[in-house]
Order: structure tokens, then sequence, then C-alpha cells
């Protein structure tokens, strides 16, 4: 993921959270490692302001990357972070920087008591869903903007024994772009969970109370009570019920309160102690609702499956961090291969980062906009590691429809084409495989795949994004790459183009 800097928001602000969680711990307690780096980086691009066919002006681009990893790994804490400033010299459009952050940790500062979770990031986003899309390599287009998002969220948690276990948690998210997009959101949540007399089934209820401002709307308010029951019917199966009351709080476009009671029944499976399957069917206040979860973990690779409905934002989208899924998967695989957690964890974000060309989120093709929605999306990630080869491929489909009035987006998007975020279908795939061919050469090729579907335009945009690459370390700390790269963007819209590109690397770790 890439940014540019602002001088209104320091890039030190969305680290003050994660910065907050050192000061009450000792630093004997957590093992550090810290690994900067720095990237120098030679570019071949034969379009590099992504023009139409006949337009297309061909370019070098020098690009000089500084960057830092740092992990923290102690009994009371975590801490994971990756930063990198990315400054690019070209001909065709200047010189420009960029940024990407991507932070998280979680702390005990009261045992068995008192935790809190951190989140920071810093990125680069497409604006709009349709024309240019972004490209690691080259400087940006104008169809992109910063988006920094934060968040903190301390919370009480205790397990009183033959009773219940409790958790009361505060949420502060923060996502901002400037004059574009600044929403923050403030939530409550008290959830209650119990297994009476060890006989295997379990309780939960919870409450939960959400205020979100957006600097453009007003002040949104959603409240949620739920409660819920699992009972074992075999050794392998069990079926879940739930039902509570919802309030969602938006003005919704059809007159209609976006409120009510809701329901759902449903089962696991559990074929062994590492796979399961969990899915239900009910209802909510927009109609008939279905959700997936499974999980298969097998001895080289793990799968995962999911389908839910939900009622979101793109703020709440640009909150999460990307990559989750994948990266927990290659965690479970390469524990045998890597025992080391630190090493584990610097080898997985090498290694998703290079998987991951086609856009800063796996899945998804997010994009600015204050409305509500009811997005679908079904998601298939499956990870296979050996120690000499390792695969993950993504599969997603989304399905969104406005809940919203969209008069807000003529003025925010003023070059986005009127009411194409009514009702948008995307499908996206992405694979990435790497090969090690010796103790100090790999292989890597990644191939994306990308479409945009606007059913109320209609409009639709297709994005088609092959790379390979060979890589040698030449010496312990030393490392060159050669990559070559092909992207092609149609459109019925028009805006076509296509762009080739070669780069050699080379990155010093110090």
């Amino acid at each position: 993921m890439v940014i540019t800097t602002s001088r209104r928001t320091p890039l030190a602000l969305p680290l003050l959270p994660l910065l907050s969680l050192l000061l009450p711990l000792p630093a004997f307690a957590v093992d550090w490692l810290v690994k900067p780096s720095l990237r120098q980086r030679v570019s071949y691009t034969d379009n590099a302001l992504r023009a139409p066919p006949g337009k297309a002006q061909s370019d070098f681009i020098t690009e000089i990357a500084p960057a830092i990893a740092l992990i923290g790994t102690g009994p009371r804490l975590r801490v994971d972070l990756d930063y990198r400033w990315q400054k690019f010299l070209a001909g065709q459009r200047g010189n420009s920087d960029k940024h990407d952050l991507r932070a998280s940790a979680d702390a005990e500062l009261l045992q068995d008591w008192f935790f809190i979770d951190a989140n920071a990031s810093v990125s680069r986003r497409n604006i709009s869903p349709f024309g240019p899309q972004l490209i690691a390599e080259l400087p940006d287009t104008d169809n992109a903007s910063t988006v920094r998002t934060a968040g903190f969220s301390p919370y009480l948690r205790h397990r009183f024994r033959g009773l219940a276990t409790a958790e009361l948690r505060y949420t502060r998210d923060t996502v901002a772009s400037g004059e574009l997009l600044s929403v923050h959101s403030d939530e409550m949540a008290l959830l209650l969970s119990g297994e009476p007399r060890g006989n295997g089934w379990t309780w939960h209820a919870s409450h939960d109370v959400r205020r979100t401002q957006d600097s453009k709307l007003a002040p949104v308010r959603m409240q949620r009570s739920s409660v819920g029951l699992r009972y074992p019917v075999g050794r392998k199966w069990a079926a879940t019920a739930s039902g509570g009351t919802e309030k969602e709080g938006y003005l919704s476009s059809t007159g209609k309160a976006p409120a009510g009671r809701f329901w759902s029944l449903g089962g696991v499976w559990t074929p062994s102690p590492r796979s399961s399957v969990a899915f239900s069917t009910g209802k909510r206040f927009f109609g008939n609702t279905y959700s997936l979860d499974a999980t298969f973990l097998q001895r080289h690779s793990n799968w995962q499956l999911s389908y839910s409905e939900n009622i979101t934002t793109l703020p709440t989208q640009f909150a999460r961090l990307g990559d989750r899924d994948a990266g927990q998967l290659l965690d479970q695989l390469w524990r045998g291969i890597f025992p080391n957690a630190r090493d584990r964890r610097l080898r997985i974000a090498a290694f998703l980062r290079y998987a991951n060309k086609l856009g800063p989120e796996q899945g998804a093709i997010n994009y600015f906009s204050h409305r509500y929605f009811l997005q679908k999306q079904l998601q298939l990630t499956m990870a296979r590691a050996t120690p000499k080869s390792t695969l993950v491929v993504g599969v997603t489909a989304v399905d969104r429809t406005a809940q919203t009035a969209s008069g807000i987006e003529s003025a925010l998007l003023p070059g986005m084409e009127f009411g194409s975020e009514e009702r948008t279908r995307q499908f996206s795939s992405n694979l990435g495989w790497s090969w090690q061919a010796s103790s100090r050469t790999s292989v890597n090729v990644n191939a994306g795949y990308a479409s945009m579907r606007s059913l109320s335009v209609p409009r639709r945009d297709n994005n088609v994004t092959v790379t390979a690459g060979y890589t040698r370390i030449l010496q312990p700390n030393m490392t060159a790459s050669i990559d070559v790269r092909h992207m092609q963007h149609t459109s019925n819209r028009g805006g076509d183009y296509r762009e080739n590109g070669v780069s050699a690397t080379l990155t010093m770790q110090f």
C-alpha cells in the first residue's frame, strides 16, 4: 500500500495508539526485532501515464525506499509494524513520494483483567472503483488519495469460574483522507458467554452501542442487543440459534427505518480438531440472511471459505487491515518450516507484499463513499506451503447495494459518474506463487484479475495484472531482483490502456 503525506495530518499521529501500549510495560519483558532496510529500484514503463493506445509515453523511474520492520514479542505484548517511504524520480509525472504503514499491537496491562488493542495504517487508495488503478511500481494517477486509519480499543475481560466470561470493550476508530473523508466512531460493547457445568453447550449475550460522526453528515447512532445458544447434538455436530433487536440509525433512502428484530438458526460441523464448518440462515430488517464460515487445515494446505451479509460503510472497510485471512493460513502452515515466530512473521509479510500487486487489499476494491451499503461477500482463500514452494490463492465476489441517498456523493466525488455506486458487483481473484530454487535464489509469480460492474449506470471495468520476478541473495544482507509486469485495463465507457514494465531492484538490510 502507498500514500502521500500531508502537512495537516502528520504521519506520526496514527502511531500514537500503538506507542501508548509501550509505556506501562517494562522493556526487558519484550523481545524486540528491528529490521531497517533500503531499496533502490530502476524501472522502465512503456505507459507511464496509463494513456489509451496511440498516446502512451515511456519513462524511466528511479525509486529510493527506506523501510523499517519492527516486531515485539513478549508474554504480555505483541507488536507488528511495517513502514516504508518511497521517493520517485520520474520524467512524465515529475518527482513524488509515498508512504506505506501497517501496524498493530495488543497488550495485557493487568493479568486476566485489562487489555488494549491498537492498529494504524497509512495507504494510497482508489477514489473511484472505475478508471486507472494503483500500480505499486509507478507514481499515482489522479484516481487515488491518501487514507489514514487509527484504532484504539481498551477492554476489561475476566472469567468468573462457574458463571461466565465477561468483556466490556471501548473502541475508537478514525478514518481520514484530507477534505474527501473524515469519519470517526466510538463504540461500547458488553459481551457475556458461558459454559454451564461443562456439558458442551454454551450461551452468549451482548449489547453494543456505536456513534459515528461523518464530517459531511449528521451523527448516526447504532444499537444492537442479542442472545445466542450452541447445543451439541453429537461428537461432531452442534446446533446454534440467536436472536435480538437492532437499530442502525441511518436515514434509509426507501423511507423504511433500518431497525427491527432479527433471528438466525444454524449448525457447526467439526470433522477434526483443525477443521470446522459453521452455517446459518435467518432474517433481519433488510430480508433473509445467510452465512458460512468454513476452515480446513491440512498438513501442507489450508482452506478458508466464508459468506456474509451485513450493513457496512466504506470507512469501515478501510479500517480493516488487509491480508488477515491469508496471513493466518500461512502462519499455521509455516510453523513447522519456520519455528521462530519473528522470522515467520517477517517472511509472511514479505510474501504477501509481493503477492498482492493488484491493489492495497485482497478481495473487494474499496473506494470513497459516505453511503451505507448492504454488502454480500463470498470469499475463498487457499494457502499451500512446503519447504520449497508457497502458493496463495484468493477469490472474492462482492455485491453492494446502497441504502442511503446519493446526493452527498456528487459534491464529494465530482469526477465519478453520478449513480454508479447505487448497485455494484465485483469479482476478483489473485494468485501468488514462490519457489525456492536454491538456498540463494527464488522465483515469484503473481496473477490478478478484478472486474467491477455498476448495475445502475451500467458500466464495467476489468483489470488484469501479471508479474514475474527472479531474486538472488548476493550477500547475507543484500538481495537483487528483476521483475517484469503486464497490466491491462478495459472499460465499456472508454479509457482502455495497457502497461508493460521491467524493474531491477537492490535491497539492503542493516
